[in-house]
């Protein structure tokens, strides 16, 4: 079985704010387990980079980046990992200007 997209949605704000959001699905090997490979990202408008990224790259599986801090992440399905994704990037939303 090849890798096949299952989601991809790129949204640009009127602040310049860029999420992406990738989902694959792909066969379970010993560097993609649980038979999904993600990338969801948020960049601030201006920035350079990131401000939360959640992804399962190869060789550290599920983990997210927060304002340059990355930590595990418990993947259960892609439900989640996008209410998640959204909670985290509201949250910094609060904290950085108003909505």
């Amino acid at each position: 079985m090849a890798a096949r997209l299952l989601l991809h949605e790129k949204v640009l704000t009127g602040h310049g704010d860029l999420t992406e959001t990738v989902v694959w699905s792909v066969p379970r090997t010993t560097a993609y387990s649980l038979g999904v490979r993600y990338r969801l990202a948020f960049v601030p408008g201006g920035a350079g980079r990131p401000a939360v990224l959640y992804d399962n790259h190869h060789p550290k599986g599920p983990h997210r980046h927060r304002e340059g801090r990355e930590e595990p992440y418990e993947y259960v399905d892609i439900r989640r990992l996008r209410l998640d994704f959204e909670r985290d990037v509201a949250r910094w939303r609060e904290t950085r200007r108003e909505l």
